[in-house]
């Protein structure tokens, strides 16, 4: 997920729709209500939790600009990939 700076948080869940209500309404404070982390830009499904984290250490660890050619390998402009779901 993304803010309008384009700062970058990732993170894993088991229901994406909940997880990126909660960021748009910022019911938990934080990094991503600090810093107004509200768009959707990219996002995998995998079979199970365990590969989910794994997945999610593996982003984290990465340099900025490898996040963001990940990003741009299916979302070039940036859309929120959410906003359709209201």
């Amino acid at each position: 997920m993304t803010n309008k700076s384009k700062t970058l948080y990732t993170g894993v869940t088991n229901n994406l729709q909940r997880r990126v209500y909660e960021h748009k309404e910022k019911i938990f404070k934080g990094f991503t209500a600090k810093y107004n982390i509200t768009k959707l830009v990219y996002f995998e499904i995998l079979n199970d939790i365990n590969s989910a984290i794994r997945r999610e250490k593996q982003i984290k660890g990465w340099l900025r600009k490898k996040k963001i050619d990940l990003i741009e390998t299916t979302n070039p402009e940036w859309k929120d990939l959410s906003e359709e779901w209201s």
